[in-house]
């Protein structure tokens, strides 16, 4: 399975919010949307980090509650990892375990277009495993 079909499941929707954003707003977008992270884009729209939940809570931690009217970007992965849509799910699925991060923006010719997370990459594979049972079953059943 590739980045892209898993795209095509899920939609390339994509959550952002502007790198002058403060970190209270930013923790709005991901309530508001139910997601851990965003994508931080700059005026031009292009990708200039991620932020998460993880990023946020680790934040509060060390700062208190003073963080949420700092910037976003004080807070935000500015080297942020990516994928492209031809990339094997296999292979992201080890990025984002050895690298210990649950969310990757997909990029198309330098631009953005999807986002996934690890739950999107787990949910692909329990779908090509259940697909291969049912496959073997059907066989088995019918070579009796």
């Amino acid at each position: 399975m590739r980045v892209a079909d898993l795209l095509k499941n899920k939609g390339d929707k994509i959550i952002s919010i502007p790198a002058g954003c403060t970190v209270a707003d930013a923790v709005k977008v991901l309530c508001d949307h139910k997601i851990g992270a965003a994508v931080v884009l700059d005026e031009n729209g292009s990708l200039v980090g991620i932020l998460s939940e993880r990023d946020v809570t680790r934040g509060l931690g060390l700062e208190g509650a003073a963080l949420l009217d700092q910037p976003a970007t004080k807070l935000m992965t500015s080297d942020v990892m990516t994928c492209k849509p031809e990339d094997s799910t296999d292979a992201i699925m080890r990025t984002m375990t050895d690298g210990r991060f649950r969310h990757m923006p997909v990029m198309k010719d330098g631009a953005l277009c999807g986002i996934i997370s690890i739950g999107d990459v787990v949910k692909g594979r329990i779908d090509d495993l259940e697909n291969e049972a049912s496959a073997m079953r059907e066989y088995i059943a019918g070579s009796g």
